[in-house]
């Protein structure tokens, strides 16, 4: 009898500290998601303790991920880019060689043939010559002796002064004196020194597809009708090879060179229409920041720092800005008359006014403003 009980007290005892050990588990698992809790809390709050803080941070935050793998993209397939424009606009240029200029030579006036072969050939050769400087000139970058620079900010990436309109290219992975944005299609970045050559080749190109658009609209009617119908002759000739008799013969048949005429030709008027609203929208864009003295980065500063000066009753003023006559004067290099049809209407390698690290008033320009962030 009291073995028994001896028992039974031994296995109330140990129950007891199973459920003592499995209370104080259960305390601990509970004090450990109260820690983490309190600490992603923690987290959360020193994320968002900043009085700059607003939703296009909290966008950037949460779309690093994203902007990190389309750097890498870009990054590795700039040159695919490069290849594929070169070889979209050799195309056009070969279509054009091949089976648009022999038509033009048998057909057009005299006038008209000289008129096409002068500015064909000028608009091509600025479209090579800019995309090629865009694509070799550095943007420019601040110097590596960091003596005497003159920097308004310290870069985060690369730890070292910001001279002012500078910003750091994710993909290049290096400060870039007035940096406008990274150019996939050039596999470089916009800069002080190629921002004109890049501006010039969006330009030239609008102009050479909007040229070969309206130049190629009959022909393009002609060769899409033609298209057509050589689809029908060929669903007729199927026809009658499969009821053929003795008295039917097939319709004829177009040949392959006149096949590859026609459809070279809805090619090249499709693919220039459709660049001509891309790039010609993009162009567009571009020159109304050109006009406003500002690059695609700049703007959105700008924007945020009239928000924020306009809260306080203040005006921004954008210190780079001299007038929209005098912006495109100073971007283009213009600063005689001749600078016109030397510089802008000819191929000119000339350098930009300054050396992007300090702005001081261009000779160019005719009235001189000062150089107030508000007032």
């Amino acid at each position: 009898m009291r073995s028994r009980q001896r028992m039974f007290a031994a296995v109330m005892r140990l129950l007891l500290k199973c459920l003592r050990l499995g209370r104080r588990r259960r305390f601990r698992l509970v004090r450990q998601a109260e820690q983490l809790w309190r600490y992603g809390h923690l987290c959360l709050r020193s994320l968002l303790y900043n009085s700059f803080t607003n939703g296009d941070v909290v966008l950037d935050s949460l779309f690093e991920p994203v902007y990190w793998l389309v750097d890498h993209v870009t990054r590795w397939f700039g040159v695919v880019f490069v290849a594929l424009v070169i070889g979209l606009t050799s195309s056009i240029v070969a279509i054009v060689y091949i089976c648009l200029l022999p038509l033009i030579l048998q057909t057009y006036t005299p006038a008209w043939i000289c008129w096409h072969l002068a500015y064909g050939h000028w608009n091509l050769i600025m479209i090579v010559f800019h995309y090629y400087m865009a694509i070799t000139t550095s943007p420019g970058h601040p110097p590596q002796a960091k003596n005497d620079l003159t920097g308004v900010s310290i870069c985060r990436k690369c730890i070292a002064p910001k001279p002012a309109r500078t910003h750091h290219c994710s993909i290049c992975n290096r400060c870039v004196l007035k940096m406008d944005h990274h150019c996939p299609w050039l596999n470089n970045c916009v800069g002080h020194y190629n921002h004109r050559y890049f501006f010039s080749f969006c330009l030239f190109m609008t102009m050479g597809c909007i040229y070969c658009s309206i130049s190629g609209w009959d022909m393009f009617r002609d060769a899409y009708a033609a298209i057509e119908r050589m689809k029908l002759l060929e669903k007729e000739r199927l026809q009658v090879a499969a009821n053929q008799t003795y008295y039917q013969t097939p319709p004829p048949t177009f040949s392959f060179r006149q096949r590859a005429f026609h459809k070279s030709v809805v090619y090249l008027w499709v693919l220039c229409s459709s660049v001509a609203l891309a790039l010609g929208a993009l162009t567009l864009w571009h020159a109304a920041l050109i006009t406003r003295g500002e690059t695609s980065i700049e703007r959105h500063i700008n924007r945020k720092e009239r928000q924020r000066l306009q809260k306080k009753g203040k005006v921004f003023r954008n210190p780079y800005s001299y007038g929209s006559w005098d912006n495109w004067k100073v971007f283009l290099g213009v600063d005689v008359p001749r600078h016109w049809l030397t510089r802008v209407l000819l191929p000119s390698p000339h350098l930009p006014h300054g050396t992007g690290l300090s702005w001081d008033l261009p000779p160019c320009v005719t009235e001189q403003r000062a150089p107030l962030l508000a007032i």
